[in-house]
């Protein structure tokens, strides 16, 4: 006997909003149930034995080194710049512009 009933699967399409036709009921109950007992075999495989995981495969993350290094002055970085403006890069108006 399927334990999601006809009754439910109308009641839970009612709360979303969905049209739903007479045979779309039962097979609708069918496949919920179907999902249902699906994660209820999942909920069966995890033990006691087993610690919780957030990976399969442990994971560790190689970073470099952060070192602190000279950057570039506002002269240089405007230097290869195509236009600039007050000490800034210049670029072209978008907004007000149709898309």
């Amino acid at each position: 006997m399927p334990s999601i009933s006809r009754d439910e699967v109308a009641h839970l399409a009612r709360l979303a909003r969905l049209a739903v036709t007479e045979a779309e009921l039962d097979l609708f109950a069918g496949q919920l149930d179907q999902i249902v007992q699906a994660v209820a075999q999942v909920g069966q495989v995890a033990d006691q034995d087993i610690p919780p995981t957030s990976h399969a495969v442990p994971l560790t993350n190689v970073f470099r080194r952060d070192l602190v290094r000279p950057g570039l002055t506002q002269q240089q970085a405007l230097a290869a710049a195509p236009a600039a403006e007050d000490g800034r890069f210049r670029v072209p108006r978008i907004l007000g512009e149709e898309a």
